[in-house]
């Protein structure tokens, strides 16, 4: 029995996503979590682009420069099936083999995978991964591990959202999204528009246009005057 098991052992591959767990729950806030993230996916997956998107309160999309393009995650089967079923998925379980190039012909997008994450019910963002020509396609294993992935991201991330709210006013803090109060924090911490955009992924114009919303909300007119209101 013993030699059997020498014998198979090197043609089993083991994997364990306990690392990626543990740094997913030591992180400290959003950027923390991002960093680990992509520190840690790509070799794991063994992936050659990968990327965490966020959707914000319109819709514009966070993106990693190591990401996926839109067009690996627009008007496609396998983006789809993640919206509509909050599920991960990767092409060969959507599209008969080889039909994924008539969506995206990138070499270094050979092979798609896509899992949810999600908050209150309802789909926050997406962790993206993609292999390149001559990588073998994503399996079973590899969309398990992802699903649990994706389970203990959308549990931190509920729990810093939450966070965020409890070091805020509540009376004010509760009439801005979850983005808006990651913004109101680094406008605190002293951060220029400029910034808080490369912090965020997002341009300094969508910060500038974030603030004219939460200054309308919160009936104020200056970035003082914000985040005095929302001290506890």
């Amino acid at each position: 029995m013993a030699n059997f098991l020498q014998a198979v052992e090197p043609s089993i591959p083991q994997r364990n996503l306990s690392g990626l767990i543990q740094a997913i729950a030591s992180s400290k806030n959003e950027l923390e979590l991002h960093a680990a993230i992509m520190e840690m996916v790509g070799e794991y997956f063994d992936v050659q682009r990968w990327g965490i998107y966020l959707l914000d309160e319109t819709s514009h999309v966070k993106v990693d420069d190591r990401g996926i393009p839109d067009v690996c995650l627009k008007d496609n089967p396998v983006g789809r099936y993640v919206v509509e079923r909050h599920a991960p998925a990767h092409e060969e379980i959507i599209l008969p083999a080889g039909n994924w190039q008539q969506f995206c012909s990138r070499e270094d997008h050979a092979h798609v995978m896509s899992g949810p994450i999600v908050h209150s019910g309802r789909l926050i963002g997406t962790l993206n991964l993609a292999r390149a020509q001559g990588k073998s396609a994503f399996n079973a294993n590899d969309l398990a591990d992802l699903s649990a992935l994706c389970l203990h991201l959308s549990a931190k991330f509920a729990t810093l959202q939450t966070n965020q709210k409890t070091t805020t006013n509540t009376e004010f803090s509760s009439r801005l999204t979850p983005r808006e109060l990651e913004i109101a924090q680094l406008v605190a911490q002293g951060l220029t528009n400029a910034e808080i955009g490369e912090k965020l992924w997002i341009t300094q114009n969508s910060v500038k246009q974030a603030l004219k919303r939460m200054f309308k909300k919160l009936g104020v007119s200056a970035r003082a005057e914000m985040v005095a209101k929302l001290q506890p």
